[in-house]
């Protein structure tokens, strides 16, 4: 059934099986071991490298499925703890819906605030959540349901919560505190923190003023080893009667600093530009990669029309220098009609809050690839 709907094996933005998925097996084994010896993990790492991925693809091991109920939530969007609260509760219960266990059967009796979601389908019987978030009148009281109810887990948990440091933006400012305190005293569960905001997620849980402070094992994510993805690639076209030279991925991978969704779209691209029985060249990149950009172009003049001007010059003129050095040079406010140093440092402080750019060791470059180059040739 897995090979009649996956056409093309460059899964993007989503785990399938082990299958379409590439090595990370050190860093699978490295979870594995902090988790079954007790400890949590901070996994910190730049966006769209893979972290996501690699935390669904250590889930679903068979021998760690039996030994664990794991639950992954995503607070990127969230902005309240309500929101988190309402999150969490609702992914337990999506991953308890098909089990038929005594734990089940116990969520509504324990999490008393989601009975008002709780419905039956008058055909089938079968139960559903039809929930709200405005529903949860009192958060924390929620909070408390929910870690009582993980306390009676037949077997234990693992809770993974992606984009973690986005708790430090909500407006209710004991979060981090009441989290910690929830967690030091949940003796069935461990937690993975993963959190793509480096400064952010490094003061939380290496800063001695914090409450996370050194209660978790710090993991980076590092790119995919270009030797290892090159032989996954080939693999895969090899596998649906299509061929790839292995200069083509290598040369894919560097254009991208192996950052693992962008490597991957530009292949999903490849792949399917190359006929059945066919060989996918060099001179089929540029095309690919025009294609992409063109696919999200609608998304991308989105972007720039909710930003204010000064905003879009700096984030403009980024995208043309590829890798921003000296931004607040007079050189480089004059080459770009900027109006002073001051301007430019408050534009490129919300441009890093808003993940449209990113900060490395030598100067600023915008975060989406294919952003950038849209950028760079459509103003």
């Amino acid at each position: 059934m897995e090979e009649a709907v996956v056409i093309n094996p460059f899964v993007v933005g989503k785990y399938l099986s082990d299958k379409y998925f590439c090595d990370r097996s050190e860093e699978t084994a490295f979870l594995r071991k902090q988790i079954q010896n007790g400890r949590d993990v901070a996994l910190i790492s730049p966006r769209r490298i893979g972290k996501s991925g690699l935390i669904q693809h250590f889930f679903n091991q068979p021998d760690f499925k039996e030994q664990y109920y794991t639950f992954f939530v995503d607070i990127y969007a969230t902005t309240s703890f309500a929101e988190f609260v309402y999150l969490l509760g609702k992914e337990i219960y999506e991953q308890l819906k098909p089990l038929s266990t005594q734990w089940k059967e116990r969520f509504f009796q324990i999490i008393s605030s989601f009975r008002v979601g709780f419905k039956l389908d008058p055909m089938t019987g079968t139960p559903s959540l039809d929930l709200g978030l405005g529903d949860i009148q009192t958060p924390q009281a929620t909070l408390d349901e929910i870690f009582a109810y993980i306390e009676e887990a037949d077997k234990p948990c693992v809770i993974a919560i992606d984009e973690f440091q986005q708790i430090g933006e909500y407006a209710e400012k004991n979060v981090e505190a009441l989290l910690r305190t929830k967690i030091q005293r949940c003796h069935r569960a461990q937690f993975i923190f993963a959190g793509s905001k480096r400064h952010m997620m490094s003061n939380m849980f290496n800063s001695p003023s914090k409450p996370f402070y050194q209660s978790a094992i710090s993991m980076g994510l590092e790119p995919i080893p270009v030797d290892i993805y090159s032989d996954f690639a080939m693999n895969l076209f090899e596998e649906r009667g299509k061929h790839i030279e292995r200069e083509v991925v290598e040369e894919v991978w560097l254009m991208f600093n192996g950052y693992t969704w962008f490597v991957q779209m530009m292949m999903n691209e490849l792949f399917a530009l190359t006929m059945p029985n066919g060989a996918c060249t060099r001179e089929m990149i540029d095309e690919a990669r025009r294609n992409v950009i063109m696919s999200q172009e609608n998304s991308y003049k989105d972007i720039l029309s909710q930003l204010p001007p000064k905003q879009k010059i700096v984030l403009q003129a980024i995208a043309k220098e590829g890798l921003a050095q000296n931004i607040t040079s007079s050189k480089f406010i004059k080459k770009y009609n900027m109006t002073s140093a001051s301007s430019v440092q408050a534009a490129v402080k919300l441009l890093l809050k808003n993940d449209l750019i990113t900060q490395t060791g030598t100067g600023y470059r915008v975060y989406d690839f294919f952003l950038s180059e849209w950028l760079a040739t459509a103003y």
